[in-house]
């Protein structure tokens, strides 16, 4: 395959669409979607989010302030909610929640959307500062899924089965599921 040479400033990496929850100041609920997103696992018995937070933000303020937060994935049915939440920032007054019903985490000091398929409940255990990028590696003490999910195996779950956002410079979709690691290893005997 030939290729050309882009910008390093194109998104390459695919990332699932979240909306990030934090609570003002006042306790008020605030979210912001953010896609830079990833996890990692320092031991079989902890997993951690990681999150990039750059430039002025309120929910940026708002995590260096309470270290609490929470990670609601987005499915295709709340893009208009996502369109909301990017077009409008809470630096600029209050933003509101778009008709948006919220509920208290269950373990930290943070909103959860209730139309989210799948929200997280974390607290930073470590902030990273890079120029005006923060980078926060949170622990995660609860998870929830729709009732109708079921996941794959220890790792895994069908992004189809919640329809989940992925951003990329724009939205799109997730495709259908393709199989799992070993599927397309040449079988024996042929």
């Amino acid at each position: 395959m030939k290729r050309k040479e882009i910008s390093s400033f194109y998104c390459l990496p695919v990332q699932p669409a979240f909306l990030i929850g934090t609570c003002n100041e006042d306790g008020s609920p605030n979210f912001a979607p953010i896609t830079w997103v990833s996890k990692t696992c320092p031991d079989p018995d902890t997993n951690l989010y990681i999150i990039t937070l750059n430039g002025e933000k309120r929910t940026k303020e708002n995590v260096l302030r309470t270290g609490e937060l929470t990670f609601n994935l987005v499915s295709r049915e709340m893009l208009p909610l996502v369109d909301f939440f990017g077009a409008h920032s809470a630096l600029d007054g209050e933003k509101g929640l778009a008709g948006a019903a919220v509920s208290p985490a269950l373990t930290i000091k943070a909103p959860t959307l209730d139309i989210s398929p799948a929200v997280c409940e974390c607290n930073v255990v470590k902030t990273v500062e890079i120029g005006t990028c923060h980078t926060f590696f949170c622990k995660v003490n609860r998870m929830e899924i729709a009732e109708h999910v079921e996941p794959i195996d220890n790792w895994g779950i069908d992004l189809t089965q919640i329809d989940a956002l992925i951003y990329s410079g724009d939205y799109h979709a997730v495709g259908p599921h393709l199989g799992a690691i070993g599927d397309f290893l040449p079988k024996e005997g042929k």
